[in-house]
């Protein structure tokens, strides 16, 4: 129970259905949807669509989907919407023009968007309402306008000298020469219309004719090797989830090229320390995260990529033995070994969680990569492009090396938790690199220590990166003074990690329970 004189956030219980996000719009459009005859995944699309013209700095349909659905009486199935490179993306072609690594601002870094065709895919197998209907709230926020929240609008403010040097982006984004002001209406009437294309039309409203020549006409101005053949050739998949046992319950995540395995990875390090002990202080559980994130981020950027380019099976990084090794570097009393750290760093991503009527359960998450993502938009469309492809590494023989046709390795991952066949958690922790980390840190909170949803979304965040240990406010300073003492190089960090949502399921107690981050604007719902 939390402390009713301290602000804070209690989680929303529900006995029907339940919605997580980091926007209010989208939240409430996704609760509405599911109260006029929605399923999950309907509900989910919804809420995916909203978010791209309400936070359109963290998501967009130019961008990324994963998704992780569980019907209430079918198997696990986990969708990679993510996007290839185009035909014409080789190592050459980028070190012939003097490259060494693709700038993030660059239509190399575009990769063929994959967030609409994961949209249609889903909707395609799973959803029960037309996809016209599911586009009308992003659509109506978009032609008529939608409020800038306070969150947003930080964010907005601190970006905008991205928006700069694209005309269609600076026209769009920045009305009046500047970021938009908290509380003022901002409007995206392009964008309105090519979501209405893509409810009339689906995938070929978005990958075929007018969007897409003028999604290629944009990029080729720029000097990208984007055709409307690659656009025409997208497509996303069903693919098999990976999990591991973690306590009493199975964590899910979808496999490479995400960074799933590696959020697993640190669970199954955590796994051989009691974290649940009385005994244990803040100290000792920050610095068991951080060990863990320290041997499972090294492994990570020897070996994850394109799952046909794999450093190592994912049978092998999940197994016994593998963890056990790793596990043995970690000790109570000081800290290991800096991993190296050459991935360029990503944080601008959205994450939500549903759980409907009939019991089925949906984690989902969208993303653009950087903030605005290349920051590159098409003029007669509105659709701000991903810059996924800038961690494509121009070094043959790398799992994560740039090629045709290939996926890069992804940060962004939703988070599934089962017991006994059923869904007991979708859940996601958004935050670029953060993300693995976040996943294991939350599960702990939840799993380990007792905590609820909204409690373990609301502790403060911790995360070993980069030779440093990044900490939000919100911790003793006995817990700092104890960290700098086994080594830790300690940073006080100015914006927060990340931000989650989840919806836990209780079927003893006949209720949901769902948790919004407040480090975003967003909220839980249900009825």
């Amino acid at each position: 129970m939390r402390d009713f004189q301290k602000p804070g956030r209690s989680p929303v219980y529900a006995t029907t259905a339940a919605v997580a996000t980091s926007h209010p719009l989208a939240s409430l459009a996704a609760i509405e949807c599911l109260r006029t005859g929605g399923n999950a995944v309907d509900a989910a699309i919804t809420a995916a669509a909203t978010l791209a013209v309400v936070e359109p700095h963290m998501t967009g349909v130019g961008g990324d989907c994963f998704a992780l659905y569980k019907p209430a009486n079918g198997e696990l199935v986990a969708l990679n919407g993510s996007g290839r490179a185009c035909a014409g993306a080789t190592i050459e072609a980028m070190t012939s023009q003097g490259l060494t690594k693709i700038p993030g601002d660059s239509p190399h870094a575009v990769t063929i968007p994959g967030a609409v065709a994961g949209w249609c895919l889903l909707h395609d197998t799973y959803g029960r309402k037309p996809l016209d209907e599911l586009m009308r709230p992003a659509i109506g926020y978009a032609e008529n306008g939608y409020p800038i929240a306070p969150r947003v609008a930080a964010d907005w403010a601190r970006e905008a000298g991205r928006l700069q040097h694209n005309a269609a982006a600076k026209a769009a984004m920045l009305p009046g020469g500047a970021a938009p002001a908290v509380g003022s209406l901002h409007r995206q009437p392009r964008l309105a219309q090519t979501l209405r294309t893509i409810g009339a039309k689906g995938m070929k409203g978005f990958y075929e004719g007018e969007v897409a020549a003028d999604i290629v006409a944009a990029l080729r101005a720029l000097g990208g090797l984007q055709t409307e053949e690659d656009f025409a050739a997208a497509a996303a998949d069903f693919v098999t989830p990976i999990s591991t046992r973690y306590r009493d319950v199975e964590v899910w995540e979808c496999p490479p090229n995400g960074q799933g395995v590696i959020a697993l990875l640190i669970l199954n390090i955590l796994a051989r320390f009691d974290l649940s002990s009385a005994n244990l202080s803040e100290a000792d559980r920050v610095h068991l995260l951080a060990e863990a994130t320290r041997q499972a981020y090294f492994q990570r950027d020897l070996l994850i990529g394109d799952p046909r380019h794999l450093g190592l099976p994912v049978e092998t990084i999940l197994s016994d033995r593998f963890a056990a090794d790793l596990a043995t570097r970690v000790t109570m009393e000081a800290t290991g070994t800096a991993a190296p750290w050459d991935e360029v760093e990503h944080r601008d991503t959205v994450c939500f969680s549903v759980v409907d009527g009939d019991g089925n359960a949906v984690s989902f998450i969208n993303s653009l990569f950087n903030a605005f993502g290349s920051a590159i938009m098409a003029p007669g469309s509105g659709v701000m492009l991903q810059n996924r492809g800038q961690s494509f590494r121009l070094e043959e023989g790398h799992p994560n090396a740039l090629a045709p046709g290939k996926r890069p390795m992804h940060t962004i991952i939703p988070g599934m938790v089962m017991k006994d066949g059923e869904a007991v958690m979708p859940f996601g922790v958004m935050g670029g690199q953060y993300q693995a980390t976040g996943h294991a840190g939350f599960l702990s909170g939840v799993f380990d220590r007792g905590l609820d949803p909204q409690a373990a979304i609301d502790a403060p965040r911790s995360f070993c990166f980069g030779g440093e240990l990044q900490l939000e406010q919100g911790f003793a300073p006995e817990t700092i003074d104890s960290l700098k003492a086994r080594g830790h190089a300690i940073t006080m960090v100015a914006a927060p990690h990340g931000g989650g949502q989840a919806v836990m399921i209780d079927r003893r107690a006949g209720v949901l329970i769902a948790g919004s981050d407040p480090r975003k604007d967003g909220c839980a719902l249900g009825y």
